[in-house]
């Protein structure tokens, strides 16, 4: 927005053009002329609720025009067409997904937002704000309750009050962490509640083969798949209710407390019939492993497993101003909204504003071989309309027109005929960096498709094998499935049925 309207300071009342003869400039004067008189930027918000401005605003002047085109895939016309949309709002609701989190610049991509946010004063106002989409129930909810490897997340000395053991102050491990000590044989056990960590990993193939090397793997789950094949040298496979079984215990049928992507906790009960009467809770299975194992604490885990709703009533003793009256809340109609100070624009941070994160650079830099920098494509892996995370229902996909196989690779038709490829042909995926260790996906259909030059796609997981570990967001350790540099070559294999 800043680059499209040239504007120079937050100064006074008046958005300044930097450069009047601007063509971007003038266009967006235009076009904010037709919509009404007000000023681009929320200049009362920025000065009385963030820090940082100038210097961010600073830095976006100085990005040519040439360099943002050619990396985005966009025209100049076309930013200044959205900035001008933008502009134009008076309140936008920002929704973002692993389409921004999985990059090697992933955490830099959400700052991002949010000074796009801060600009026009999207927080804390109806109708604005910025929202995760998150996935399924538990991925946002356990963060509330204190589901962390980093302790400083979560109460402790509140939690050793209650339950009277001293909580670990040392950092646990994220995914990357988790993969690189079972493939360097620090880890000896794996838990898992749900999912299908094998698939969902990259570095696909050392990783089954350290995870063959597990001496103990244990998965909790409601359907099988391929992390309950490839296992420890002792394994267990413990079947459990999945959330739209009845639960009945001691107390009768239970319910459960989701988190919705909004911030929103809601009541949930099962209404279908379990698979087995010998299936047990989540709950069941963990408080039986905790009382098998565990020596010190004082936790009632016999009563929590009777009636979930004594656990509510503890995430209340835990967290008060978070879950006040949580049970007798619990399904009250649109959910019980989670605080966030942002929505009364109050911002829990150490100078109390918002604060506009001037990003390093823009775009990652990778050590590409440079005999074959020219043949290099940008690969992002996305899902299907038949698939729901690593579970795969179908074959087919209807929002690209594919039926029948999963081993497709998407890309621009000029970028086809330029690698002097064709469409159809059948072609290998090879990573273009980190060369000491080759990494190949075999016999995938080229299909054209609406991409952006220099670009290609391929579903996950099937492309997984390609990625490193080590190629992720500094930070956040979150691995970089939206973008990886690789070449296209002719296969050996035959096309995929």
């Amino acid at each position: 927005a800043l680059k499209a309207s040239g504007i120079s300071k937050v100064a006074g009342s008046d958005a300044v053009p930097k450069d009047p003869s601007n063509a971007a400039t003038v266009a967006f004067a235009a076009s904010m002329a037709a919509a009404d008189t007000r000023h681009v930027l929320d200049h009362d918000f920025i000065q009385t609720h963030t820090s940082g401005f100038e210097e961010f605003a600073d830095a976006a002047r100085g990005y040519d025009w040439a360099e943002l085109e050619q990396v985005s895939g966009l025209s100049r016309e076309q930013m200044t067409q959205a900035a001008n949309t933008y502009a134009k709002a008076e309140a936008v609701l920002m929704i973002y997904g692993m389409g921004l989190t999985q990059h090697v610049m992933g955490v830099q991509n959400v700052h991002m937002v949010v000074n796009l946010a801060l600009l026009r004063g999207n927080i804390g106002k109806p109708g604005a704000n910025i929202c995760a989409v998150r996935g399924h129930s538990n991925v946002q909810g356990q963060r509330t309750v204190g589901i962390t490897e980093k302790p400083g997340l979560a109460p402790l000395d509140k939690l050793s009050e209650l339950y009277a053991f001293e909580p670990p102050t040392w950092e646990g491990r994220s995914t990357v962490d988790t993969c690189k000590a079972i493939m360097q044989g620090e880890a000896k056990a794996f838990v898992s509640l749900g999912g299908n960590f094998l698939r969902a990993i990259p570095e696909t193939q050392a990783m089954e083969e350290a995870w063959r090397k597990l001496r103990l793997s244990v998965q909790i789950a409601t359907k099988l798949n391929r992390s309950h094949v490839v296992h420890g040298e002792i394994a267990y496979l413990l079947p459990c209710l999945g959330r739209l079984e009845i639960d009945e215990q001691a107390s009768g049928p239970q319910a459960v407390s989701i988190e919705s992507s909004v911030a929103h906790f809601h009541g949930s009960r099962g209404r279908a019939k379990p698979a087995s009467n010998e299936l047990l809770s989540e709950p069941a299975i963990i408080a039986g492993i905790a009382k098998a194992t565990l020596t010190k604490g004082r936790v009632p885990w016999d009563e929590w497993v009777g009636d979930y709703s004594k656990i509510r009533d503890a995430i209340e003793r835990t967290y008060p101003e978070t879950f006040r009256d949580f049970n007798k809340r619990l399904f009250q109609p649109g959910g019980i909204p989670r605080p966030v100070p942002a929505r009364q624009r109050k911002f829990a941070t150490s100078n109390k504003k918002a604060n506009f994160i001037t990003p390093p650079r823009l775009f990652p830099q990778f050590d590409i071989d440079p005999a074959a920098a020219g043949d290099v494509l940008n690969l992002a892996t996305l899902r299907s309309n038949d698939q729901f995370n690593t579970t795969i229902y179908g074959y087919g996909d209807r929002y690209r027109g594919v039926d029948g196989t999963r081993k497709v690779v998407f890309m621009n038709k000029d970028d086809i005929e330029q690698l002097g490829f064709k469409d159809g042909d059948v072609v290998d995926l090879i990573t273009a960096i980190d060369v000491a260790t080759t990494r190949r996906v075999t016999g995938f259909r080229i299909a054209r498709h609406d991409m952006p030059k220099g670009c290609c796609a391929a579903y996950y997981p099937e492309a997984n094998p390609l990625f490193p570990l080590a190629h992720h967001d500094a930070k956040a350790k979150t691995p970089s499935y939206k973008l990886l540099p690789v070449r296209v070559s002719l296969s050996g294999v035959a096309s995929p049925s």
